[in-house]
């Protein structure tokens, strides 16, 4: 049996007395496409937050590719984890290509005494990533926007300009965490079709979590349902829909 790309195992952590997750177990598989869902408060972006490091789980293991994860985040992103935010996390006054070619730093190598002399290494580096950030705006149809300040891009776009910025990060497991907020039908029917390519053309394992479920169900290998920190379901979407469990967590009724 092929070991999961992503394991949790028995992850828990408490804010003041508060449980935000209750020994959550998941297992990703590599290419995988995966949605983490659940009512406002169910725990899920605090999951991402304890696989990408950003909080340190008080219980409980991550492996990644079968290693422990290290604890700091620059660390989880050099070894392959990219994620995007609920809360847009980009610099709104500066350019689209620049934000883009922020997700290039991890792969850096030139010393600085060579950028700062503008040494021909340096030069080809630079040549290496432009030529890596102009591929992600093609694929993401962002290059008629690549010299506006991404503050004065409708939501939509500044969405994607922040997963061109995960992707320029080069990962294998990308994570996103509500990515159609904000969007209209027509471009949450878009934002569908460039996840399923970033998994089917890029390669990349994808792991969503998402509010809309018809995006959820349209789009998922398997669900995994959060309530409360904890995990009460998991399965194919025919089986999501109707566990009881699920729809009381939902509905707020007793199943």
């Amino acid at each position: 049996m092929t070991a999961p790309l992503l394991e949790v195992r028995g992850v828990s952590i408490a804010f003041g007395g508060v449980v935000a997750l209750d020994r959550v177990d998941l297992e990703v598989g590599r290419r995988e496409l995966v949605s983490v869902i659940g009512p406002n408060g169910a725990g899920k972006t605090t999951l991402f937050n304890c696989i990408c490091g950003l909080y340190r789980p008080d219980a409980g293991r991550i492996a990644f590719e079968g290693r422990p994860l290290p604890r700091r985040p620059d660390l989880i992103a050099r070894r392959g984890i990219a994620r995007t935010f609920q809360n847009l996390e980009l610099f709104r006054h500066s350019t689209v290509l620049d934000n883009v070619l922020l997700g290039r730093h991890l792969h850096i190598r030139t010393p600085f005494v060579a950028a700062a002399l503008g040494l021909p290494r340096w030069k080809r580096d630079e040549v290496a990533h432009r030529r890596r950030v102009e591929e992600i705006l093609d694929f993401l149809d962002l290059q008629a926007a690549r010299h506006r300040r991404v503050g004065d891009l409708p939501m939509a776009q500044q969405r994607l300009v922040e997963v061109a910025r995960a992707l320029a990060t080069e990962p294998i497991l990308l994570l996103l965490d509500e990515p159609s907020s904000g969007m209209t039908a027509e471009e949450k029917a878009d934002l569908v079709h460039r996840i399923k390519d970033i998994r089917e053309e890029w390669g990349i394992t994808v792991v969503l979590v998402e509010h809309d479920l018809k995006i959820v169900m349209g789009i998922s290998d398997w669900i995994a349902v959060l309530d409360h920190g904890t995990k009460i379901a998991q399965g194919p979407p025919e089986a999501i829909q109707r566990d009881p469990q699920v729809i009381s967590a939902y509905l707020g009724e007793t199943a």
